[in-house]
C-alpha cells in the first residue's frame, strides 16, 4: 500500500506533505526550491511507493484559474513525463497560504517564524493533502 504526496507548487519554492501508509493522516515533510523538486520527487519515489500525486490547483474567487495556474500545469506535465505510473489529481487550494498563516497564530508562533516562507508552503501542503483525504474518504 503506498502513500499519498501532496505538493503545494511554487515559482521559487514547493512544500510537500505526505500521507501515513495507512493514508489516514498528512503529514508536512519538507518544503524545496523548485528547481529541485523532480530530483526530490525521483529520489522520494525510489525509496516510498506512492499510488498519487495531489497537486494544489490555484483558482481565484471565482473558481477561474489563478495566474500561477499557468506555471502548475507546464509542473504537471513534467510530473506526468516523469512518473507516467502516478496518477496525479488536482485538488483546489485556495486559502491554504492564509489559513496556514493562521495556524502559526494560533499556535503561538512568533512574528519572526511566522515570516518563514517555507514553513508557510509546508504547512499549505499538508492542508492540501489533509482537505483531499477528508473529501475523499
Amino acid at each position: 500500500m503506498g502513500r499519498i504526496l501532496a505538493i503545494d507548487y511554487g515559482q521559487k519554492r514547493v512544500g510537500i506533505a505526505v500521507t501515513d501508509e495507512l493514508k489516514l493522516i498528512a503529514n508536512a515533510l519538507t518544503t524545496i526550491h523548485s528547481k529541485d523538486v523532480i530530483a526530490f520527487l525521483n529520489d522520494y519515489v525510489s525509496k516510498e511507493k506512492l499510488d498519487l500525486f495531489v497537486v494544489g490547483e490555484p483558482k481565484q474567487m471565482n473558481n477561474s484559474p489563478s495566474e500561477s495556474a499557468k506555471f502548475v500545469e507546464i509542473f504537471i506535465k513534467k510530473l506526468k513525463k516523469e512518473f507516467p505510473e502516478i496518477p496525479i489529481k488536482k485538488y483546489d487550494e485556495r486559502f491554504t497560504s492564509k489559513i496556514a498563516f493562521q495556524s502559526m497564530i494560533d499556535y503561538g508562533l512568533k512574528k519572526k517564524d511566522r515570516q518563514n516562507k517555507e514553513l508557510i508552503d509546508k504547512i499549505s501542503a499538508t492542508l492540501i493533502l489533509q482537505s483531499y483525504l477528508e473529501a475523499n474518504q
